[in-house]
């Protein structure tokens, strides 16, 4: 342990799953005096490069998350991944362990098939129709139901990992596999997901505090293969499509319920608001907030856990921000570019400092700020064009 030492009334955060967003929680709670624990599957993640303390364990493992968490006692446990022993955070939560939001939020949300059930049968609000699958044969069967274009995923993945947009049924075994490869855990369980004709899609950021429930403006957001590209923030709506929204983002985490910050992802579409995932916990298109607000999503995230009040939150100033990718496989790699990248004006560069790249992983994000959106978008684009991951 180093820095001041904690008194026996200091808060011990233990966050499950480490990586860039996990890093701004952890900054985020050490400036509030709280001491943190970080825990994921690799040595040397994001967070734990500025954690108190750190753990590489399987988290699937129930056995040994129940270790550490009973050696460490935390006040607060985090979850900031979706492949975690849930059942072992419902059996803690029963013995007196805080689980962030809630431990049946974490279970219900660790897998789409939960939380999909939850939105479209329990709570009626509009979502894409959809159907689960096992086997490729029932796979098939299922996207004959469903119809083409449609969307093949795991039940349990991140980072759009394993998604695809099969287009017809000459494509549902490669779907399957590529589902099976990028899906964590070990079911080998699919979701398929009408493919909506959507006009736009958002995550709207919605806290549960003890003020109540508060939003973010809305973030507009591109994907690729399921994974996000660039995002921006406001994104325009209608004051319809605002209340829409904010009514089905409301609905769906006081189902869930708990303190913290759930990242919303909706459609607007012609035919009004639908819902897609929710995430308790940052998002990863929401790191633009990191410029925009005067309370970052990470911020809000651990006011939120803390119980402290949340009076307002306010844009401090449009902005979007730009992801940088690898595409290669490597343990030894630099990120070159960053001096020509913040050339430009209000523009910044966060490295989120992983330990070696994968093709298509996130290692760096550019922010920028200005008077407009479409003016941060572009200025965001050309400096990450700026900045390569180089392998050695």
């Amino acid at each position: 342990m180093y820095g001041t030492p904690f008194d026996e009334n200091s808060k011990k955060i233990m966050l499950l799953g480490s990586g860039e967003l996990g890093k701004e929680v952890i900054i985020e709670a050490q400036r509030l005096g709280v001491e943190t624990v970080a825990v994921d599957r690799y040595e040397n993640a994001p967070a734990m490069q500025v954690a108190h303390r750190s753990y590489v364990i399987d988290m699937l493992d129930g056995e040994e998350l129940r270790k550490i968490i009973e050696a460490e006692k935390p006040d607060f446990i985090v979850p900031e991944i979706e492949a975690i022993a849930t059942g072992t955070l419902v059996e803690l939560e029963k013995e007196g362990f805080n689980v962030v939001p809630t431990a049946k939020a974490t279970q219900l949300t660790m897998d789409r098939e939960g939380i999909r059930r939850l939105a479209s049968e329990e709570l009626g609000l509009p979502t894409a129709k959809y159907a689960f699958a096992n086997t490729l044969s029932e796979l098939e069967a299922a996207v004959e139901e469903i119809g083409t274009p449609c969307v093949i995923k795991p039940i349990m993945s991140s980072s759009g990992k394993g998604q695809s947009v099969c287009r017809s049924l000459d494509d549902v075994e490669k779907s399957w596999n590529e589902a099976l490869e990028g899906g964590r855990g070990k079911q080998a369980r699919v979701i398929v997901e009408e493919f909506i004709q959507f006009e736009s899609e958002i995550t709207l950021l919605t806290v549960r505090s003890v003020s109540g429930t508060s939003y973010c403006a809305p973030i507009g957001h591109v994907q690729k293969d399921g994974d996000y590209i660039e995002s921006w923030q406001p994104h325009q709506m209608t004051n319809e499509q605002i209340a829409e929204s904010q009514e089905v983002a409301k609905k769906i985490t006081d189902a869930l319920g708990g303190y913290g910050l759930f990242g919303v992802e909706l459609f607007l579409t012609p035919n009004g608001v639908y819902f897609s995932e929710v995430s308790p916990r940052p998002h990863d298109t929401g790191m633009v907030t990191l410029a925009t607000q005067q309370l970052s999503e990470f911020a809000l995230h651990v006011r939120a856990i803390l119980g402290l009040p949340i009076p307002n939150i306010r844009l401090i100033s449009p902005g979007a921000s730009h992801t940088i990718k690898a595409w290669e496989e490597s343990k030894s790699y630099q990120i070159d570019g960053v001096e020509e990248a913040v050339t430009e004006p209000d523009t910044q560069v966060r490295i989120f400092g992983k330990p070696e790249t994968k093709v298509g992983r996130r290692m760096a994000v550019v922010l920028h700020t200005s008077d407009s959106v479409d003016t941060s978008r572009e200025k965001a684009k050309v400096a990450a064009d700026k900045i390569k991951v180089t392998y050695k």
